[in-house]
């Protein structure tokens, strides 16, 4: 007779919810989740023989309830959270939902934050010190991060986007403290665990949404304070699969800098709709003899097909550089035809 426990650890209980939701729905939520949650799912479902109907349905509700006051925080905040959940199911049970939310599912920290108006968050943060400015910054959305970004003065900008790009994981200490200084302004919110933010990727989002003059003085700055990450930087700014966001007219300039044989390589890793936009801009008979190529060639290394592909970006990156095209950024840079 199977022994029925009381309470199942967090991994449990989402085994549990991956066995209710059935395979289809849980290979979806797989695609979102990082290899080792997936290794720990599969172990934790394979150890599983059964899973009653009552706990099923307990589990999806436990599940339901959650989501619920994730979307109650993200439409008023903890307090409208609370007052709305408290109704619903009283006072016990709604901060035991609100505690497994921000301890289980990690609430991001500077959550109200990102409900300011983005000029207004300026007026609070533009006079603290820059490593406090990249944590805010590095938790904000790219658009609105770059529209601080730009806001700040010059000398500002390109110190704060090298501690962005320098930051891996920030103690809850830290993350308090620095929510402690806009607290008497703005509500705060704070998660218990260490908390991935920052890094490279973070910057190159908000560097790729601010305005061509704001990038280049922070480009041009890090290239003489940090060149290897000014490199880095450059690298993921503008990727090969971006070449579809530009005009026609830019794309056959760029394919007259290119080597036949770097594109072929290029496209041979390169998704359908790319290489459709690609062979759209060039003759037919080209057109042609590139897909000849691509299939004469057999197997590529992938190092291969990069190499190629950043052959070409750092050719786009020249003719940007000259003016011979324009890669449309956000932060009103506007383009006249």
């Amino acid at each position: 007779m199977a022994v029925v426990r009381e309470e199942y650890s967090g991994k449990e209980k989402a085994a549990m919810l991956l066995i209710a939701l059935g395979p289809e729905k849980s290979a979806k939520i797989f695609k979102h989740l990082k290899e080792e949650e997936i290794e720990q799912l599969t172990l934790e479902i394979a150890n599983i023989r059964t899973v009653s109907a009552q706990m099923k349905e307990k589990v999806l509700e436990e599940f339901y309830q959650i989501c619920l006051a994730q979307q109650y925080i993200a439409e008023g905040g903890i307090s409208y959270a609370k007052q709305i959940l408290e109704k619903a199911l009283g006072s016990e049970k709604a901060l035991e939902v609100l505690n497994k939310l921000t301890v289980s599912l990690q609430v991001r920290p500077f959550d109200f934050v990102r409900k300011t108006d983005a000029s207004q968050l300026l007026n609070f943060i533009q006079n603290e010190h820059p490593q406090a400015i990249a944590l805010i910054l590095a938790y904000l959305k790219p658009s609105q991060a770059a529209t601080v970004l730009a806001a700040l003065p010059q000398e500002k900008q390109a110190d704060v986007a090298r501690r962005i790009a320098l930051m891996d994981r920030t103690s809850p200490d830290i993350i308090k403290e620095v929510e402690r200084v806009l607290e008497k302004k703005l509500s705060s919110l704070v998660t218990e665990d260490y908390t991935a933010v920052g890094g490279v990727d973070a910057i190159v989002e908000i560097i790729n949404s601010v305005d061509r003059g704001t990038e280049k003085h922070i480009m041009e700055t890090l290239e003489v304070e940090d060149t290897e990450l000014a490199e880095e930087i450059k690298k993921k700014m503008f990727v090969f699969e971006d070449i579809i966001t530009l005009d026609n007219r830019s794309i056959q300039r760029i394919l007259r800098e290119v080597d036949n044989n770097d594109l072929a390589i290029a496209l041979k890793g390169a998704g359908e709709e790319v290489q459709n936009v690609i062979f759209a801009n060039m003759s037919k008979r080209l057109a042609t003899m590139i897909k000849e190529d691509m299939e004469y060639m057999g197997p590529v290394r992938l190092r291969d097909v990069e190499d190629a592909q950043q052959k070409i970006v750092n050719i786009i990156r020249k003719l940007e550089d000259v003016g011979e095209i324009v890669i449309s950024r956000g932060g009103g840079d506007e383009i006249i035809v």
